[in-house]
């Protein structure tokens, strides 16, 4: 049964933040053209042609709004795309809605759209007001961390899903409970943090928000205390990183392209319909081809991507012997350095000193969900 996941970016690099981090904004000032604009209704219908067609009769497509800021491609844009979806899905293949937003221009309208259509919508918040207002600003300079609660407690109030992505910088690093009870305090149970980036070709660790491998280690095993805290307590809160260490553990497979050890498991779409392997390699050389000259399938064969692929598959060589291989799998590869000619993870003292720190109480809530399923099934 075919299932393809699309991470689509119907306003390129547009957005109507200036977040000071931004990996995005990077990617597109490293590429010949920085910005391919706001997707086309044409552009719209190949791409869910092309879609549908790999999906075929058995499968099914999962399309992710992400950006630059993708309400950038307006309301008529989205409400467009679902009805192009609707007139072409003719097989009823199985189609689902995610999009990631920065929140800030969400108004009822969209909470509407979003509630008719079953979006699940992720809000990228940064922990507390000092903590996100530091680096998350408007095209003003001003910090945006008040307008998107309100705009968060919009959408649970007219009962659209979300969940919150926190990107970890170096402050947020040093203020970790601080960090996971506000973003708790809004009510949102799902919860994401990523590391943040730092611009391609630079030496990391020199921004004033990069993190350093210490810094995550110390982060990463701080915010399991208090996640395993509330798990223990009958308080869970969902950890999308710990949830796929404890789903490995289980001996199901990650959630995740950097817990499954795998990468290639969506294409990403920028505006004009050229595709990618990978939202963090939106560059110039890693261009797969343009829908409208390619299927999905002849992408996913051709040489550009078995090429990333391949890459990707050779792990850095001390996963090799490590007592953690099974857990961590090498990690995403955007946090591979390179010295010599061999990947090394940026953050592996992170990933060593967390594992060390938890693998028992991973194991105990491992055991209390397989025990837990086992006795549904009765």
């Amino acid at each position: 049964m075919p299932y393809i996941n699309l991470l689509i970016k119907p306003a390129s690099s547009l957005c109507n933040m200036r977040c000071h981090y931004c990996f995005y904004a990077d990617e597109a000032a490293n590429r010949e053209i920085p910005s391919m604009g706001v997707m086309s209704e044409t552009t719209a219908e190949l791409l869910v042609t092309r879609a549908l067609a790999t999906a075929g009769m058995q499968g099914g497509v999962g399309f992710t709004f992400q950006g630059g800021e993708p309400t950038i491609a307006g309301k008529q844009f989205f409400r467009a795309f679902i009805e192009i979806v609707k007139r072409l899905n003719t097989g009823n293949v199985s189609v689902n809605y995610r999009i990631q937003t920065n929140g800030l221009t969400i108004d009822e309208e969209w909470v509407s759209f979003f509630a008719k259509n079953d979006f699940l919508v992720g809000i990228s918040v940064d922990g507390d007001k000092t903590l996100h207002d530091e680096f998350r600003v408007d095209t003003a300079g001003k910090g945006t961390w008040t307008r998107i609660q309100k705009n968060i407690r919009l959408l649970q109030q007219m009962g659209v899903e979300c969940n919150l992505l926190c990107v970890v910088t170096r402050r947020c690093a040093k203020s970790t409970v601080r960090c996971y009870h506000a973003m708790k305090k809004t009510g949102v149970q799902f919860l994401q943090f990523i590391p943040c980036l730092d611009p391609l070709g630079e030496e990391r660790g020199r921004r004033k928000w990069s993190l350093t491998p210490k810094d995550y280690g110390e982060f990463l095993c701080a915010l399991f205390d208090e996640w395993y805290r509330d798990w223990k307590s009958g308080n869970y809160t969902s950890v999308r990183l710990f949830d796929d260490y404890v789903h490995l553990a289980m001996g199901q497979p990650g959630g995740t392209c950097a817990t499954s050890g795998m990468c290639g498991g969506y294409f990403a779409v920028e505006a004009d319909g050229s595709v990618y392997p990978c939202d963090f390699y939106v560059l110039d050389n890693w261009k797969l081809g343009n829908l409208r000259d390619d299927s999905f399938e002849k992408l996913r064969e051709g040489a550009c991507l078995q090429r990333f692929l391949q890459d990707s598959g050779n792990r850095p060589a001390e996963c090799k012997e490590c007592t953690w291989k099974t857990l961590c799998s090498g990690g995403c590869k955007r946090d591979w350095t390179w010295m010599e000619g061999q990947p090394h993870n940026y953050y592996c003292a992170s990933f060593q000193k967390l594992f060390a720190h938890a693998m028992p109480r991973i194991q105990e809530i491992a055991s209390a969900e397989l025990h837990m399923r086992q006795n549904a099934y009765r």
